[in-house]
């Protein structure tokens, strides 16, 4: 038996998964979380095969607890499962150590088919996104500026344009605020865009 953990900040989604593997013969919801943090708590008292986590998440991030899980769990295996768009985050969090990344819109049956190969220890991308990754394609416009982002600098971008000060930012990343300041200076560059405003505005452009 699969043991499965959902954490998504929307209870409709951890309802629905939950009662979508209620009648499973293989794979079980052993609990379901609203925030990054929980994880790890939930973790040291509960035996997890698989995590389906949302990038946006309160209290910590779905790729910060993403980069965490792979140093203290790492036999725990993870697969994205978001509403941000593929193009964009599923390399960077496959990079970052999650075994598969999922969008929302997918089926029942492509969701057992990921957590089913990431369980024999494969890596899940969609049919669509692998193919154009392995004939070389440039998946979208927004791929192509992301493309010049690190993993981390994606991280920090989406805690900008979730609102969250240099501060709070420095806190769940477990770093400086000089060192936020920096990627702040580096994305301005990298995106072409001279203020803060427009570099939220242009994380948000992307994002449609």
């Amino acid at each position: 038996m699969i043991k499965l953990l959902v954490v998504d900040h929307h209870p409709i989604i951890r309802k629905g998964l939950d009662l979508l593997f209620i009648t499973s013969s293989n794979i079980q919801v052993v609990g379901s979380l609203d925030n990054g943090e929980a994880i790890f708590e939930f973790l040291n008292k509960n035996k997890v095969d698989i995590i389906i986590s949302e990038i946006d998440l309160p209290k910590l991030n779905g790729i910060t607890a993403l980069r965490r899980l792979n140093k203290e769990y790492p036999d725990v295996k993870v697969i994205m499962f978001s509403a941000q768009p593929e193009e964009v985050y599923a390399m960077n969090t496959i990079k970052a150590g999650a075994s598969g990344y999922l969008c929302k819109t997918a089926n029942i049956i492509t969701l057992k088919e990921a957590i089913l190969k990431v369980y024999g220890g494969g890596i899940y991308l969609s049919n669509n996104l692998a193919q154009r990754l392995a004939i070389g394609k440039r998946v979208s416009r927004s791929g192509n500026f992301y493309k010049k982002l690190s993993t981390r600098e994606i991280e920090v971008l989406k805690l900008i344009s979730s609102g969250r000060k240099n501060k709070e930012i420095a806190k769940e990343l477990n770093i400086n605020e000089k060192t936020v300041s920096t990627y702040k200076a580096r994305l301005m560059k990298k995106l072409n865009v001279t203020n803060i405003v427009d570099l939220i505005n242009r994380a948000k452009l992307l994002e449609l």
